[in-house]
Formats: structure tokens, C-alpha cells, sequence
């Protein structure tokens, strides 16, 4: 009696100040999820009613305009590419970013301070970078140049499918250091005595790594690839400023696409389009949320 009398006492004493801290959080989370609803949510929501409806909005087509979507080339090929770069970039940018984190801390404190200069790209204005583009890229541009020291042919990389792996070099380059700094932040969460214990039961460098390091970075992993998969969709403005409405097949991205669909007022297309783009990235997105759940539950039993 007496313990669930002081059980009830506590609870008691425990539930106001939850409230508060209930009220708290709704009070500050107010007007940014206002913010949301009223300028993303309600949109998308009206983006989706006019995906079946005619382009004026007024006529329900049913699924007319996704049938028409779905067959047509440019999405096609527009879709294929935007795939195509996201599984290429994405695995390259995590295992480029980690093998920075991991060199920058075997530096000591000496890595630390050289790895702020690896975030200096994202402070770089986008006109910089695309002027950067043109000037290593043109067809007389800087590489050409060396190539033909080199005595080797000129390359037409804007106008051949090296567009592809320009693009991709860019992106490497600019976003590299943001998920480096992720990754290093998730090696300091993983406790120094598992290290120790490798190095006394005897591992090498590259069974710490798989024994001691890459479980500890699971979590770390599924946010890295979240937010590495967002920020690819930003790579349009580069591709854009540098090569136009049509750059080469190679690099003909959804977001380029859908910018000229826009222009030409093709509303029951893009619209249809759009909903397609958002639940493929809304599944996978939540695939990666999971996979992170999932992982950071393995790491709380171990």
C-alpha cells in the first residue's frame, strides 16, 4: 500500500510538469508547423486534386493525365537519368565523405581544423561554381587544354555523356564536406573503450573498422543518406545555369523537365508528374528512416 501510495504521489508530481513541457513544445512548434501546412502542405494537397482534374482545374479526368505521363519519353528519360544520378552519386558521396572522416581524424587535431576547409563549397554562390564549370569544361576550357598537352583528344564534355560525370564531379565536390562533418560527428558518439578493447584482443586497423566502427556509424549512416538524397535534387540549378532548358540527354533531369513542362503550361502533366516524383521519395525516404530506426535499435542492444 505504501509503495503504490508514493508510486501515485509521484506520478502526480511527474504529470504537471509534463504538461508544461507538453504546452512548451506545442507553443514553439506552433508556428513553424503552421508555416508548413499553409504554405506546403495545402498546396500539395491542391497539387494532387488537379493531377485528375483538366489543366484548368474544373473537369475530373481520372487518371488520364498520369497514363499520359507515364508514356511519355521525355519523362521517361527525364526519370531515368534523375535514377541513374541518384544511385551513382549518392553510395559514391558517402563512401567519399567517410574515408575524409576517417582520414581527418586519424590527423588529430591538425584534421580538424583542415576539415572546415572542405564545407567551403557550400559558401560558394552558385554563379561562382557554374563559371568554375565553364572554365574547366568549355571546349577550349582548362581540362581540354591539359588533355591536349597530354597529346590526347579534346572532349566535348557538355555535349557527350561526360555531361553525366561532370555533373556528378560537382556535385562530389560540393556536398562531400557537409557529410563529412556528419560522419565525423557520429565517430565521436561511438565510445573510446570499444577501441581499446580491439587493441587489446589484438585487431588491425581494418577489423577496428568493421568490428568497432561501422556498427557504431549505423545510425549515422541512414541520416547521411537522407539528407544526401534531398540535397540532390538541388544540383539542378548548376545544371541549368550552365547548359540551359536542353542539356545534353545525359543530364536531363526531372527538375529540368518539369521547368519546361511549367513554361509551355502543361499543368495536368506536371502536376500528375509531381505526385509521382513525391511518393517515390517519400517511400524511399522512408525506407532510409526506418533502416535508421532500425539500427539505432541495434546499437541500444548491444
Amino acid at each position: 500500500m505504501r509503495s503504490s501510495f508514493i508510486s501515485r504521489n509521484n506520478n502526480e508530481s511527474y504529470r504537471p510538469g509534463l504538461r508544461q513541457e507538453r504546452r512548451a513544445a506545442a507553443l514553439l512548434l506552433g508556428p513553424s508547423l503552421a508555416g508548413t501546412a499553409v504554405f506546403y502542405l495545402l498546396p500539395f494537397l491542391e497539387v494532387v486534386r488537379r493531377s485528375f482534374t483538366d489543366a484548368l482545374g474544373r473537369r475530373f479526368v481520372g487518371l488520364s493525365n498520369y497514363k499520359t505521363v507515364l508514356a511519355n519519353s521525355a519523362f521517361r528519360t527525364a526519370a531515368s537519368n534523375s535514377a541513374r544520378f541518384l544511385c551513382v552519386c549518392i553510395p559514391a558521396l558517402l563512401a567519399l565523405s567517410l574515408v575524409m572522416a576517417l582520414l581527418t581524424r586519424a590527423a588529430g587535431r591538425q584534421g580538424r581544423v583542415f576539415s572546415a576547409s572542405f564545407l567551403l563549397p557550400l559558401a560558394v554562390p552558385v554563379a561562382s561554381i557554374v563559371l568554375l564549370w565553364k572554365v574547366l569544361f568549355a571546349q577550349n576550357g582548362l581540362a581540354n587544354t591539359l588533355l591536349a598537352a597530354l597529346g590526347a583528344q579534346p572532349v566535348d564534355f557538355m555535349g557527350t555523356g561526360a555531361a553525366f560525370w561532370v555533373l556528378i564531379a560537382t556535385y562530389l565536390w560540393k556536398n562531400s564536406g557537409y557529410d563529412m562533418v556528419l560522419w565525423a560527428a557520429g565517430l565521436d558518439r561511438i565510445p573510446q573503450s570499444q577501441y581499446e578493447a580491439a587493441a587489446v584482443d589484438g585487431a588491425n586497423a581494418w577489423q577496428t573498422f568493421w568490428a568497432v566502427t561501422w556498427p557504431g556509424l549505423g545510425p549515422t549512416l541512414g541520416l547521411t543518406a537522407l539528407l544526401s538524397l534531398i540535397n540532390s535534387f538541388k544540383v539542378f540549378r548548376e545544371a541549368y545555369l550552365v547548359a540551359g532548358s536542353y542539356p545534353h540527354e545525359s543530364m536531363y533531369l526531372l527538375q529540368h523537365l518539369f521547368n519546361n513542362w511549367f513554361l509551355s503550361l502543361e499543368l495536368g502533366r506536371i502536376t500528375a508528374a509531381a505526385v509521382i516524383v513525391v511518393g517515390v521519395m517519400l517511400a524511399g525516404a522512408g525506407a532510409l528512416w526506418a533502416l535508421r530506426r532500425r539500427l539505432q535499435r541495434k546499437e541500444k542492444r548491444c
